[in-house]
């Protein structure tokens, strides 16, 4: 095989995937999940934590109260985000209707030492997105009422529960289950994902085509054609993973071991688009093509996910500067399964090429 070769079907290749809408539009959303990281992290933290939504709210709201005087009122003016006013429950439910206060508040005339519970109704706008933070904001306010019920009451108790001591949280841990766990490996591992889904569609065109006589027919043998179509594959993942770790720094996220995560990036893509060629090379057409590979990738990833420095974890690792030396190996582990992969799809292509 010749280098210069290998790399005009590389320069060819790449300069033809702006006719690929799919790689576009792919690439497009990518850019987007990084330029946008900070705005999706309040959204999507907020699907699996609702009390997320709370941390980035600045606005202060008013509630309607309504009912009798009760230590609650107390609670509210505990709250620089609350601001109470006290009026009928008519009045108050029609300031809702308008949207002239957030939620109202409507309290029992129930004494706090009374025998039966004390049963407080709140009533909110019905799927709108500001009852979704008063109703975070008030769980809190309700919860200290509660605790003044629980002391008032402490003398009906006949068994009491096991304190628990718990370390103060720092209120970031959305933050980094989102960014470090999620949005970082997520934006890592697309373009190798991606690029592999490439290969496929590169190699089973040209047979659908009819392009590989004319191709084989130059000077470039099918083995460099097949190498050449994997090194324009394999140059998107470092310059894509490169792109986005650059664009979550401009967002404020910091990203620690940039040039370790490009590599084992790097690396695993080239692995993986390995194994789309060897694919396409063998079915040759693209629909059975990606539905065996797909299946393979599955298959590849339960495998690899069972291992404790599995990718998703050793991105994770890198990107907070907690992975250590063992990471090295693990690189040097995976590039010489590479290599293997990569012998065989030489020795592979070499077979189809002198059969065809």
């Amino acid at each position: 095989m010749t280098a210069r070769r290998i790399g005009l079907i590389a320069k060819k290749e790449l300069f033809g995937l702006s006719a690929e809408k799919t790689i576009i539009f792919a690439i497009l959303l990518q850019v987007f999940i990084a330029m946008f990281s900070s705005f999706l992290m309040v959204g999507l933290t907020t699907m699996y934590d609702p009390e997320a939504l709370e941390g980035y709210s600045t606005v202060t709201y008013g509630i309607g109260y309504a009912g009798a005087d009760s230590p609650l009122i107390d609670e509210f003016k505990k709250r620089d985000d609350l601001v109470l006013h006290q009026m009928d429950l008519g009045q108050a439910l029609g300031a809702l209707r308008e949207r002239k206060v957030a939620a109202v508040v409507f309290v029992p005339d129930t004494p706090p030492d009374a025998e039966g519970p004390v049963t407080v109704t709140l009533y909110l706008i019905k799927n709108d997105l500001q009852s979704s933070v008063i109703n975070v904001k008030l769980k809190e306010v309700l919860q200290g009422y509660e605790r003044e019920l629980r002391e008032v009451r402490a003398d009906r108790m006949v068994s009491f529960p096991v304190g628990l001591n718990f370390p103060d949280a720092g209120g970031a841990e959305n933050f980094f289950e989102f960014v470090y766990g999620l949005l970082i490996p997520l934006l890592v591992f697309l373009p190798a994902v991606i690029s592999a889904a490439l290969i496929i569609d590169l190699i089973t065109e040209e047979y659908q085509q009819k392009t590989l006589e004319t191709l084989i027919s130059t000077p470039v043998t099918f083995t460099e054609m097949v190498w050449g179509k994997v090194a324009a594959c394999a140059v998107l993942v470092p310059v894509q993973a490169g792109a986005w770790l650059l664009l979550l720094g401009a967002n404020g996220i910091a990203v620690r071991g940039a040039v370790a995560i490009i590599l084992h990036a790097s690396v695993g893509g080239l692995f993986l688009i390995l194994l789309g060629a060897l694919v396409a090379l063998h079915y040759r057409e693209r629909t059975s093509a990606q539905f065996i590979f797909s299946t393979a990738l599955v298959v590849v990833f339960l495998f690899v996910m069972a291992v404790p420095y599995n990718p998703l974890n050793l991105m994770v690792r890198l990107a907070v500067d907690t992975a250590g030396p063992v990471h090295w190996l693990v690189l040097l582990l995976v590039t010489g399964a590479t290599a293997l992969l990569g012998w065989v799809v030489t020795v592979y292509a070499r077979r189809v090429g002198e059969a065809g």
